[in-house]
């Protein structure tokens, strides 16, 4: 099915359409047309007055959001680090604040010429595993995830970059398809206590990538264990608002160099780098 529409009518159709279900309906309207007609604001602006054709795919995204399915699935695309992924129900949707986890692994290895092996536990969608490569251009690092389904999805990202030499991807749980020698042990786990309410959109988001245990920083620890033991130089990896004191008293008999924590943009604990 087809329609033509002027530009500001078709706005406020849509708008209508996801009040009162959706918060800032308007903002959102707005957002889903630029998608679709593959414009910017400026242009959105500027063509208020202008026909377009309308096709069932615009449509068909306006219900899914009405259903508060994340635009970003609707869509199959996220902004992350000044760059756009492709992204779908297979891999949790990235958040601004994991950057300040490559922000974490930059400022611990300054010398962007390194030769490093890196490996990421929990590659999702490929993000962090993409921009290291981008900025450590020598090194190698190997990706795992639980997830065919985020592996696929990596995979996609890996190849829009020409990545696929730097980025191995592989299957299985935590460390265990790793049997190199790692210099940098990356992370961004689940670590939300099992049972937590969590927002409707979250819903649609696998949930093994948001749940890490009864308590929520089990997964954290055995990676910590697996540090220690191995003897892995650096290990960056997100957390909890409310699990420093946790992870301080889990280390505090082992020997290691140190442990730093780092803040979100709110202003609450979001993760660590530790030295071993």
């Amino acid at each position: 099915m087809r329609r033509r529409y002027i530009v500001k009518d078709l706005l406020r159709e849509i708008t209508q359409t996801l009040n009162p279900c959706i918060p800032r309906a308007s903002r959102e309207a707005q957002l889903l047309v630029m998608k679709y007609l593959e414009v910017d604001e400026l242009w959105l602006i500027t063509h208020q007055n202008s026909e377009i054709e309308a096709t069932e795919q615009l449509f068909e995204w306006v219900k899914r959001r009405k259903n508060n399915e994340p635009f970003e699935y609707i869509t199959n695309s996220v902004s992350f680090y000044s760059e756009e992924f492709y992204i779908d129900e297979g891999a949790l949707i990235p958040r601004p604040e994991t950057e300040l986890l490559i922000d974490e692994v930059i400022k611990s290895v300054p010398d962007k010429n390194s030769a490093l092996t890196f490996a990421e536990v929990g590659v999702g969608s490929g993000i962090i595993s993409i921009m290291l490569a981008k900025y450590f251009k020598n090194s190698k690092i190997i990706a795992v995830d639980i997830s065919p389904k985020a592996l696929h999805v990596a995979q996609k990202n890996i190849e829009k970059f020409g990545l696929q030499e730097q980025i191995e991807l592989r299957l299985g749980s935590l460390l265990e398809p790793v049997s190199e020698k790692i210099d940098y042990l990356v992370s961004n786990p689940p670590y939300i206590e099992e049972g937590v309410d969590l927002e409707s959109n979250l819903s649609y988001e696998p949930q093994n990538a948001l749940f890490g245990g009864t308590v929520g920083d089990e997964i954290i620890k055995e990676l910590l264990d697996e540090v220690l033991k191995q003897k892995i130089k650096f290990f960056s990896c997100e957390m909890g608002y409310d699990q420093q004191d946790k992870i301080r008293t889990h280390i505090q008999e082992k020997d290691f160099k140190s442990i730093e924590f780092y803040k979100d943009y709110s202003s609450f604990d979001r993760g660590f780098t530790l030295e071993v």
